[in-house]
């Protein structure tokens, strides 16, 4: 750190740090041996099974591991046990995955182990209904914890979703609505959060709970308020987008850009503002043509042509892309 004394680490110091690296790593090796060739002649054993623990704490992305713990519960742990013993062994392996999460918070592998677990509940007299109901709603309030830690964990978020279609007591689809809201406005940019948010007016839509139309009006206002606070953060435009869809409502349209030119005469160097007006004008002349006429039109794609232009000196990666999209225009206009 900045104006901290870097201090040397002795010749001494050095080889006893590389001896105990050389030691960590021959342990791995070792014990990765020894699991394999248990696995290799179908070992189902509880040893086997704790020798797998061990593994799995030192290297949680080794899914090949993971998979012959789950087959050593089925083809040993699980065999001839009652409900209760599965439910016990099933139940300190989610404990398990819990710890490894805060650690490895972006592990696949530990998320899957932990949908497995839930999925392989026995029937029975501890596999009621109340006890599922339980386990779910434990399921949820850690997934929360781990996104209170890093809202934008993706994999979290999917696996939030997940929780939510299989919880056998459905959390009202408006709950997970406020909850988005309450994590878009704690941090514009949580792709994920708008993300959610999608998915879930899409089921509220398709079932007609709630009205499409009205819906877009409020969001468009929201997601307005996130891209006047950080214009060159995408998560807010990329989420405007969706909602704009392809353009078939003019007035919508019509006013979103003339609320994004708005933006633009503050931000005159703003990529987004820039590319999302040549999307919208483009939308405008394709789609509404006959209500803006030949004049208008024509106007307008000019005005595309200047910010592609401009695009390309702004964000040069893309340039190639750009130029497509001229390129098609010059075509269109021929």
């Amino acid at each position: 750190m900045h104006g901290t004394r870097r201090t040397r680490e002795t010749p001494e110091a050095i080889k006893a740090r590389k001896e105990r690296e050389q030691s960590k790593l021959k342990e791995y090796l070792s014990l990765t041996d020894h699991v394999m060739a248990r696995k290799k002649s179908s070992d189902w054993s509880k040893e086997a099974f704790d020798a797998t623990t061990k593994l799995l704490q030192i290297n949680p992305e080794f899914y090949t591991v993971w998979n012959y713990r789950r087959n050593v519960m089925l083809n040993g742990l699980f065999m001839n046990s009652t409900p209760d013993i599965i439910n016990d062994i099933l139940s300190e392996d989610l404990s398990m995955t819990t710890a490894a999460l805060k650690a490895h918070p972006k592990v696949y592998w530990i998320w899957n182990h932990r949908r497995w677990c839930l999925e392989n509940v026995p029937e029975g007299p501890a596999g009621t209904q109340d006890w599922k109901k339980a386990n779910w709603n434990r399921e949820l309030a850690v997934v929360e914890k781990m996104l209170d830690a890093d809202a934008r964990n993706f994999h979290a978020w999917n696996y939030r979703r997940y929780v939510l279609a299989n919880t056998p007591e459905q959390r009202p689809e408006t709950a997970e609505l406020a909850y988005t809201t309450r994590k878009i406005e704690a941090n514009f940019s949580n792709f994920s959060a708008w993300h959610q948010r999608s998915k879930v007016y899409v089921s509220l839509w398709e079932s007609g709970k709630l009205n499409k139309d009205k819906c877009i009006e409020a969001e468009l206002e929201l997601v307005k308020n996130a891209m006047y606070t950080d214009p060159n953060d995408q998560s807010a435009w990329l989420y405007h987008r969706w909602l704009i869809g392809d353009g078939q409502n003019h007035h919508i349209l019509a006013s979103e850009i003339a609320a994004i030119e708005e933006l633009l005469e503050e931000q005159p160097d703003s990529k987004w503002c820039l590319e999302s007006l040549v999307h919208y004008r483009r939308l405008l002349v394709r789609n509404h043509a006959m209500v803006i006429g030949k004049e208008e039109s024509e106007r307008i794609l000019r005005q595309c042509i200047e910010f592609l232009q401009q695009l390309q000196t702004l964000d040069t990666p893309r340039k190639r892309r750009y130029q497509d999209i001229l390129d098609r225009l010059s075509v269109a206009k021929q």
